[in-house]
């Protein structure tokens, strides 16, 4: 049987969502029961700038229902990304070796596995509820498909034991239609699960790939960034101009049929909108709306009206 598709947000804290999908005067520390009661999936982006303390993962295992599932976005360290070196635990820091920028850019292997430890140690709480969905490793768009890449991420994958991975490629070399066979065998040989995307499309940006629905193990996954190619690279923009865009129905019909098939090869399915920004009301009204939410509600009556079972957007 296909896996139902489970549908939603990349955070349940951004600006967009609370001002414009909580209802007034619900407090911070409510919001996560409030967004559980409307979706049963959510990813969770604060992880990646600092690592997680396992009395806040506490908390998220106590606000959330049993059925509930978190996708963790890993740390900025483990995906090879540049840290400030104050963002690490105190005691880490004299081995960590910043530049003169104050940034930790090329660690140690064993400072690298003592993140990763702690990292994991810190989500036990979800993982004892039977809450903890994968762990995203979202690369930078500087990564590119070569031996040192590959490596790297089969040693990644180890230091993650049972917990399941998920892998975002942020450059096209991933993906070019003479690499991405090889780029699939890799994920299903190291036991890592593909990440397909929808972003806007260019022929020349390095740093966007093209959408490519497949699978490479037991979880479908598909995160939706928008369209909006005019500030993907605006220098200096912030991450709600790169990712504002509120997707048409015409847009998130082309996806029906995809999510279709990626739950007919999978054993989970989700499906997660990352346009973090806010849009004026569709309906014509005086307000606006958060893009994800609306979004989320939007592919959820979709695949309702096609047939395909799937949760949250409620």
């Amino acid at each position: 049987m296909a896996a139902t598709v489970r549908i939603g947000t990349c955070s349940w804290a951004d600006e967009a969502l609370s001002k414009y999908f909580y209802p007034k005067g619900v407090p911070p520390k409510e919001r996560l029961a409030y967004y559980a009661q409307h979706f049963d999936t959510v990813e969770v982006d604060s992880t990646y700038y600092r690592l997680p303390s396992e009395s806040m993962v506490e908390g998220w295992a106590e606000r959330t229902p049993r059925s509930f599932t978190m996708h963790v976005k890993a740390f900025a360290m483990m995906t090879r990304h540049p840290v400030k070196i104050d963002v690490l635990p105190p005691d880490l820091r004299d081995a960590a070796q910043a530049d003169d920028r104050g940034r930790v850019d090329r660690p140690s292997r064993e400072v690298r596995a003592e993140v990763f430890r702690r990292f994991l140690e810190s989500l036990e709480p979800l993982r004892a509820d039977g809450k903890l969905g994968g762990i995203l490793f979202q690369l930078p768009p500087y990564i590119v498909l070569k031996e040192s890449s590959l490596e790297y991420l089969e040693w990644a994958r180890e230091q993650l034991g049972d917990d399941d991975m998920l892998v975002e490629f942020r450059h096209r070399s991933w993906l070019d239609e003479d690499a991405r066979a090889e780029t699939f065998a890799f994920l299903e040989r190291i036991g890592a699960n593909y990440v397909t995307v929808d972003a806007p499309r260019s022929e020349t940006a390095k740093n966007l790939v093209p959408s490519v629905p497949a699978v490479t193990g037991p979880i479908a996954y598909v995160r939706f960034h928008g369209r909006n190619l005019a500030t993907w690279n605006l220098r200096g923009g912030s991450a709600a101009e790169r990712f504002d865009y509120l997707y048409s129905d015409e847009e998130l019909a082309e996806w029906i049929e995809p999510l279709k098939e990626l739950a007919q090869q999978s054993e989970q399915a989700f499906a997660f909108f990352n346009n973090n920004a806010s849009s004026p009301d569709p309906r014509g009204g005086p307000g606006r709306v958060s893009q994800a939410a609306w979004n989320a509600a939007q592919l959820r009556r979709l695949l309702d009206a096609a047939g395909i079972p799937a949760t949250g957007g409620e």
